[in-house]
């Protein structure tokens, strides 16, 4: 998905100028067609059309009905027959279509349920002024929200109600629109995209939306990666605009109440963010950040410090690993690497950090002992300390890499001599048995203290 994106993010204008252009087109063609009497032939860019009365519309009753359709053909040509006026239906809402996503960021499903009652007008408390919105009715998320309407889509919204106006005598007609998601059939409301696709006016659905995006993409020439012509689907253009506003300076958490997102996390994967974005980005941050701060820190280090430096790497070699503090910064443990929560055990290093458990235990039994109780605090704190570590040697890694478990080394025995029976071959003398090691027990000092358990 988010390659799609990046392909038809470049040319973000060019499928609304395809369809602007293919709209007029048609629309042209049309009027051209309907001020031409039947059967006679008009003139249209450079091309010669002849306008067709079908058979089934030559009877007088029908006469009427024919002039509803307009069917044109190219003079000379032997192809199929046109029917204009839905070839220039079919085009007004691709175009329609895709202007409502590209500035709404709506689903396919939401597209298709807005009526003329969803355009509201919200007037502002400190000036006064009038702001149209768009209401968006419950859909996926159960919950409706208001979308400012731009100027662009003001004027899109406005040719759609003036369209269906026109065509209806002067009203919008109401239409029941059946849903497919919960396979309900809502009330009659004078919804937006509807169309006389035959007898009567029905509401779009999201196949026929998808269908009509096709067509126009076609037209645009556009190719992907492959060679093959550039497919979007109405989600496409969701993703598209939630990219452009995030890119554009619009907060996230902004974005995710537009788009009617419940978490910043489902905005954040619709964000098809380019590497040029992440370079640009990265660069401003830099920029900034060296305006800042003092200039005499980009100088370039002298010998000393970076013989500082490379010291620094080699301090953080401690008895049992790594100390992870960084570069630096003083040792604030005083060096008791078994309490400090920095060291990194070196695994090889486990038997050393049981040995140091054991004599723990030993100093810690022998001061409650003798009643020592001011020298019990530290070695106890050491204790647990170290335990915790061996601990987290035990523990497999959290990344699902196989748990490290000492098997020990293999020794290698001479098997005792055995009688072999005639006819069959004797076992070759050098070959060993292997035999393993017991595993070293996994809890500090198990087997050495018995209480413990």
């Amino acid at each position: 998905m988010h390659q799609r994106v990046r392909e038809g993010l470049p040319h973000p204008t060019l499928p609304v100028e395809t369809a602007e252009r293919v709209r007029r087109e048609a629309a042209a063609l049309l009027e051209a067609a309907r001020a031409t009497p039947f059967e006679e032939a008009f003139e249209h860019e450079g091309t010669r059309y002849l306008r067709i009365l079908p058979k089934a519309n030559q009877i007088p009753s029908r006469l009427d009905h024919g002039s509803q359709h307009v069917y044109i053909k190219e003079v000379g040509s032997t192809g199929r027959r046109i029917n204009q006026s839905v070839v220039e239906d079919d085009v007004f809402w691709a175009w329609a279509a895709i202007e409502t996503l590209r500035h709404t960021g709506v689903r396919a499903e939401e597209l298709t349920e807005p009526t003329h009652l969803a355009l509201v007008s919200y007037k502002l408390p400190e000036t006064g002024e009038i702001v149209p919105l768009l209401q968006i009715v419950p859909s996926k998320s159960n919950e409706e929200r208001l979308l400012l309407v731009s100027p662009e889509l003001a004027s899109v919204l406005a040719t759609i109600v003036k369209r269906l106006r026109d065509a209806n005598d002067g009203r919008i007609p109401l239409v029941a629109r059946y849903d497919h998601h919960e396979r309900v059939t809502g009330p009659q409301l004078p919804h937006l995209f509807q169309r006389w696709p035959y007898w009567q006016a029905q509401v779009m659905n999201e196949t026929g939306i998808k269908r009509l995006l096709d067509r126009t993409l076609v037209a645009t020439g556009l190719r992907d990666a492959a060679g093959e012509p550039l497919r979007y689907t109405p989600h496409d253009f969701r993703r598209m605009f939630a990219t452009e506003a995030v890119t554009g300076g619009l907060p996230v958490h902004i974005a995710a109440r537009i788009l009617g997102h419940k978490t910043l996390t489902t905005t954040q994967a619709y964000l098809a963010v380019f590497q040029d974005d992440l370079v640009r980005t990265y660069r401003s941050f830099l920029d900034r950040r060296r305006a800042d701060r003092p200039p005499e820190e980009y100088r370039e280090p002298s010998e000393q410090e970076w013989r500082d430096f490379q010291q620094h790497f080699e301090l953080r070699k401690v008895s049992l690993g790594t100390c992870g503090r960084p570069y630096g910064t003083p040792c604030k443990h005083e060096h008791a690497c078994i309490r400090c929560p920095v060291l990194q055990i070196d695994p090889r290093q486990r038997g050393r950090l049981i040995e140091i458990i054991q004599n723990l235990r030993e100093r810690t039994r022998e001061a409650r002992g003798n009643g020592w109780l001011g020298e019990v605090e530290g070695p106890q704190v050491s204790l647990n300390a170290a335990t915790a570590k061996l601990n987290s040697l035990s523990r497999a890694p959290a990344d699902g890499r196989p748990q490290l478990v000492d098997l020990g080394m293999p020794v290698f025995t001479d098997p005792p001599a055995t009688p072999t029976p005639q006819g069959e071959s004797p076992h070759a003398p050098d070959t060993p048995d292997l035999v393993r090691l017991p595993a070293p027990p996994h809890g500090p000092g198990r087997q050495a203290d018995p209480a413990s358990r």
